[in-house]
């Protein structure tokens, strides 16, 4: 009995460092990106932030490709193209994708062809091409989106939500989850988490509406924290599919507490496009 509860005591700290990990590297990347979110302007900080957070969530992409052996992307180039969608709302050729993306098919593609290993070429010129939509093509949202009316106070709705959802998911979750959601891809997930980080947002999101005094009624915010929350828990999802695929449990260790960039961007990344549409065509 003593042996049992020495093990639960330390099974208890143990969680409680973790959960303090968490808590400290969420607290200080929240104020990096309130930082980054106040100072935009001129200078376009925000998009400057989200480059570094781009570049580092990309390397991690391709590393677990390469470690699990099931190619070779072109990460130098990736990590460019990838780049220059996210700059490129701030451009005079803003509509011009068209070309970028041509390029982003192209331009890996005769670089495979010319190595002197083909072999895996079709994978790595694939897992190439995915990571620079992934988190290239879909991130340039937010940048496009903080260039309109209320533009940084729509990425606040969209960021702040998506967090509320991960937090209020992951505490619910544990508390009351039973329901595996997901098991064959992410067996944490319970349908219980879902619908704590579903109320999350809601509540958060109709929070940063009414206090950034945001043209949308309140049957609208509803709904777009709602589809906030699925999209973010979706792109958990895709990401947990892609580490079982490659093997790994983190995308790295760079984040203490949360593994690496990757982990904690997942959602995000999802949840910013379903903003800049409905704001393009709707609001």
């Amino acid at each position: 009995m003593r042996w049992k509860l020495t093990a639960g005591a330390i099974g208890v700290s143990e969680g409680y460092r973790m959960l303090m990990k968490r808590a400290v590297t969420a607290g200080l990347l929240l104020v990096f990106l309130i930082a980054v979110l106040w100072a935009n302007g001129r200078v376009p900080w925000f998009a400057i932030g989200g480059a570094v957070a781009i570049v580092l969530g990309l390397y991690e992409f391709y590393n677990m490709v390469c470690a699990s052996g099931k190619g070779k992307p072109v990460i130098w180039l990736g990590i460019i193209l990838a780049l220059m969608f996210i700059f490129q709302p701030l451009t005079n050729w803003a509509n011009d994708g068209g070309i970028l993306l041509t390029a982003s098919v192209i331009l890996p593609l005769l670089w495979v062809m010319l190595r002197k290993n083909r072999e895996g070429a079709c994978s790595s010129w694939s897992f190439t091409l995915a990571g620079i939509l992934y988190l290239g093509w879909i991130p340039s949202r937010y940048v496009a989106l903080i260039q309109l009316p209320h533009g940084r106070d729509w990425v606040i709705l969209a960021l702040f939500s998506t967090f509320a959802c991960d937090t209020s998911a992951y505490f619910v979750g544990r508390a009351f989850g039973r329901h595996k959601m997901a098991p064959a891809i992410s067996p944490a997930k319970t349908w219980e988490g879902a619908a704590g980080g579903l109320a999350g947002a809601v509540i958060v999101g109709l929070c940063v509406a009414g206090i950034f005094k945001l043209p949308i009624d309140t049957l609208q915010t509803l709904l777009l924290t709602a589809a906030i929350s699925i999209f973010a828990q979706t792109g958990d999802l895709v990401e947990s599919l892609f580490k079982r695929n490659m093997g790994a449990k983190d995308s790295g260790t760079v984040l203490p507490g949360h593994g690496g960039v990757l982990d904690r961007i997942d959602g995000v990344v999802f949840a910013g496009l379903v903003v800049y549409y409905y704001v393009i065509w709707l609001a």
